[in-house]
């Protein structure tokens, strides 16, 4: 299906007007039992966290949103996708790439229709959380 036909087919046109001014969705919080293991894992794609606090928060700056990971749950975040807006194709199949030599695991990247055409290249971190990282492709 070419965008257009996917457009009219499921983007609501006129977009259904929003009940609130919203600036943005900022950042994901992640809980983690084996926290140290997590910020481990996250550490070897995204380097070293940039804010710290305590024993128990990590975290690192992702565009201009935020990754946090937390101790404490009871296992890792599940029934959840953190998604990862890339500035190139490239440069989200090299995340992608990075997150699976560091223990994650994911299909061949796919080219998809969501709200524009983009490449997705999702991953599975090694305690099940699903990230999924693209990049529009007309970029």
């Amino acid at each position: 299906m070419d965008f257009e036909s996917y457009r009219q087919n499921y983007i609501v046109d006129p977009a259904p007007e929003s009940r609130f001014s919203f600036l943005a969705i900022r950042g994901a919080a992640l809980f983690f039992a084996d926290f140290e293991a997590a910020v481990a894992f996250y550490s070897t794609v995204l380097g070293p966290p940039g804010y710290v606090e305590g024993d128990g928060t990590r975290g690192w700056k992702i565009g201009s949103s935020s990754l946090t990971l937390l101790r404490g749950g009871t296992g890792a975040p599940s029934n959840t996708e953190i998604p990862f807006v890339m500035n190139s194709v490239g440069e989200a199949e090299r995340l992608q790439a990075a997150f699976i030599a560091a223990g994650a695991s994911g299909p061949e990247p796919t080219d998809q229709l969501m709200y524009e055409p983009v490449r997705f290249c999702p991953v599975t971190d090694p305690f099940g959380t699903q990230l999924l990282i693209y990049a529009p492709l007309d970029r």
